[in-house]
């Protein structure tokens, strides 16, 4: 095994900080939404909010720092290598086949997670954002000229955004326990080297 330096310190302090904010409007959406009932509705509107504007904050950092870096082009999909990584992760991984990618500082993601990422920053995230933001100033949606719009339609696109992210992120623990040890991708993300054969 040899190390590599994969996750510079941003890179690192964004990733846990979106996943902690993710995981309070996670919980906070849920309550809202009338699951269950533990802080209350308003409090939990109340730290839905905050964390929104937050992970917006967060949001407009990180597209700066990937656009200033040049990390952008991690996510530049790729279909060389789909078809493999496909196999794998469906049933080379249970066999313990060789991972058909080799990560490097330059190509941290895999041309699964390429897509998946893609994804996520121009389908998901958008859909939270502007349902999320509609529904938090609906009551000038007449002064906008959106007048049109359904509420309830509005609601319905936040929440099918959340389950999507909440699929996301499920998906993404899982496939973070995969690595040659259950913890070395979660470690790499926490220290930036990575432990690659």
């Amino acid at each position: 095994m040899e190390k590599i330096y994969i996750f510079k310190r941003f890179e690192r302090f964004w990733h846990w900080t979106q996943a902690l904010l993710i995981i309070v409007m996670m919980i906070t959406g849920f309550e809202i939404h009338g699951t269950y009932s533990n802080l209350g509705f308003e409090r939990a509107v109340e730290l839905h909010t905050l964390s929104a504007w937050a992970l917006i904050t967060l949001w407009v950092f990180a597209i700066f720092w990937h656009f200033t870096t040049g990390e952008w082009k991690q996510y530049v999909p790729t279909m060389d290598k789909v078809e493999a990584m496909m196999r794998y992760y469906l049933t080379g991984i249970f066999s313990h086949a060789p991972h058909p990618f080799r990560q490097t500082t330059l190509h941290k993601h895999n041309p699964l997670q390429r897509l998946a990422y893609l994804f996520v920053k121009l389908m998901i995230n958008p859909l939270i954002w502007a349902t999320g933001l509609l529904y938090l100033f609906y009551t000038s949606w007449e002064s906008w000229g959106l007048g049109w719009l359904n509420l309830e339609w509005v609601a319905t696109a936040h929440v099918i955004g959340a389950f999507m992210m909440l699929i996301f992120f499920i998906a993404h623990i899982y496939l973070a326990t995969t690595g040659h040890k259950p913890m070395s991708h979660i470690k790499a993300m926490i220290t930036g080297w990575e432990e690659i054969d």
